[in-house]
């Protein structure tokens, strides 16, 4: 099992590059900083990432094709991957409704346009000339000048992550995608998956194992389950608000409950959700728990195919003390191995 960490940008650049060195000094693999218009620019970001670490892997925890082009994509993951010696991955997703709304976004062709991003982007990281003839993305000899590595010393074969969560979405992300961040924390969204993800892989001759497979979870971890609980609930409401029927029903919500909670998150009733919000909705929506609890559920995500836990918002009451415990849990999956 690896172990990954998405942060949200929206504090203070050099307060994120603390936690991430933080992060890799309790040896994570991966930090995923998360893209949205609203927080810091995750490029820029992901430069200061990169000056501040040394060894753990710094990757967009996902782009969309609708607010950059693939070219520019492409060249910021590259700048990042030269600053970071190498380290460099990158996500690309279909974005979020309430982006796409606030900017003026369509955001059509999800599957398509996620595809087309993907390959184009691999292609313009070797440093040749691309010309690319596809629905929503069109090239005509693209060039990165710098992505060639004779000239920088730098592989560019930076891994491409594709997020994930509906049944068309999970099979593309197998087709094209190195690695797959799915929202979802409980192992039934991954048994599901699991179907989508090697039909997917068939379709393409790829193997599905060979695919990373890393749950992008609402993990809150604390020594006091009370404060675990009460830090994950506000992110559960938020996932529980969004979520597809499909899900809902799996998962034992429903209609009339979410869009109970929909509307306390629209009137900022954050004291009320705190009550909406059983800890059994907590525990479909999150990893939660003390130590022990948090490590038991990560060994059943283990189990239903997920090789990276990507450990997001909230990680618990305390990130310090919440990246440290995780820690202890990576140490303790090394020496099981």
């Amino acid at each position: 099992m690896k172990f990954g960490i998405e942060l949200v940008p929206n504090e203070p650049v050099f307060k994120i590059a603390a936690y991430t060195k933080l992060a890799e000094e309790q040896s994570f693999e991966y930090a995923w900083i998360t893209d949205h218009y609203n927080n810091r620019e995750v490029y820029s970001t992901l430069s200061v990432l990169a000056l501040a670490t040394n060894k753990i892997k710094i990757g967009a925890g996902v782009t969309n094709p609708y607010t950059r082009s693939p070219v520019m994509t492409a060249a910021s993951i590259a700048s990042v991957n030269e600053i970071a010696g190498g380290r460099a991955v990158l996500g690309i997703g279909p974005g979020d409704k309430m982006t796409f709304e606030a900017l003026g976004l369509a955001g059509e062709k999800p599957l398509t346009a996620v595809k087309e991003t993907a390959e184009a982007v691999r292609e313009l990281l070797t440093g040749k000339k691309v010309t690319y003839e596809g629905s929503t993305v069109k090239l005509k000899n693209a060039k990165l000048d710098f992505a060639d590595p004779k000239k920088t010393g730098v592989d560019m074969n930076i891994p491409i992550y594709i997020g994930a969560q509906g049944p068309k979405m999970l099979e593309t992300a197998a087709a094209v995608g190195d690695g797959i961040l799915i929202n979802g924390s409980h192992p039934d969204d991954f048994k599901a998956a699991a179907v989508q993800i090697q039909k997917g892989a068939d379709a393409v001759g790829k193997k599905a194992e060979e695919i990373d497979v890393a749950a992008y979870t609402c993990f809150s971890i604390d020594d006091d389950l009370d404060k675990a609980y009460a830090s994950a609930k506000p992110v559960t409401a938020f996932i529980i608000a969004g979520a597809s029927d499909v899900l809902l029903e799996r998962h034992g919500i429903s209609k009339e409950s979410k869009t109970e909670i929909a509307e306390a998150i629209s009137k900022g009733d954050f004291k009320g959700l705190q009550t909406m919000i059983t800890d059994s909705m907590a525990d479909r929506f999150a990893v939660v728990g003390d130590f022990d609890e948090c490590m038991k559920k990560v060994k059943e995500l283990e189990k239903a195919g997920v090789t990276q836990i990507a450990a997001g918002s909230p990680l618990g009451p305390n990130k310090e003390k919440s990246i440290k415990l995780i820690g202890k849990m990576i140490a303790e999956f090394k020496n099981q191995a």
